[in-house]
């Protein structure tokens, strides 16, 4: 099977460098956009199962994916963003200015660490392994709709690292990343791929 795992849309807050977590924020004009130009390049792969995160910004990327191919998209709430909390809505410049000392924290321990009233990447990680865990055991080649620091908690236990490598993981705005698994062995085929974007 195929696991296609996708980064939603570009919303006016990635585009502001603001912190989005699960706030439920729509796609701008740009980010529908690189969603029908995403659903273009995906159009001929032989999808069986779209999921989704329930927040607009995901939802809204794979209703435009799935205009090439009618299926029902299944959402769970354990596919969306990283909850975090008190830093919702600031912008990267207000972090890097107000909150210095937990983002050191956080650099040296993002496993362990937890944003204040929100969650650990290792609390995001449990939650959505569940689903992905589900979703491979269908055997269908799946298109999951989701979120940066999701999909990169996905593929740290895909690949098998820690999560304190999650960086190596991370993906941008609609790009895709194709996983084959064969006997429950992934193979990544294709990482943050975008490069359909600009052709």
């Amino acid at each position: 099977m195929k696991l296609i795992l996708i980064r939603h849309g570009e919303t006016l807050w990635n585009k502001e460098g603001r912190v989005q977590g699960i706030s439920d924020i729509e796609l701008s004009d740009i980010g529908t956009n690189q969603a029908g130009l995403l659903a273009s390049s995906l159009k001929n792969h032989h999808i069986e199962a779209i999921y989704s995160s329930p927040l607009k910004r995901a939802l809204q990327t794979a209703q435009i994916i799935n205009e090439f191919h009618s299926l029902h998209i299944h959402t769970y709430k354990e596919l969306m963003e990283m909850d975090q909390g008190i830093f919702e809505g600031l912008s990267f410049k207000e972090l890097m200015n107000d909150k210095k000392d937990f983002l050191k924290k956080w650099i040296a321990d993002p496993a362990g660490v937890k944003m204040p009233k929100g969650e650990s990447l290792t609390e995001l990680q449990d939650r959505a392994w569940r689903i992905v865990e589900h979703i491979i055991s269908q055997g269908k080649n799946a298109l999951v709709v989701s979120h940066n620091f999701t999909i990169a908690a996905i593929l740290c236990r895909l690949r098998d690292i820690s999560l304190s490598q999650f960086r190596s993981t991370c993906v941008d705005t609609a790009s895709k990343t194709i996983i084959r698994i064969d006997n429950n062995l992934p193979t990544i085929e294709l990482l943050n791929d975008r490069s359909f974007l600009f052709t």
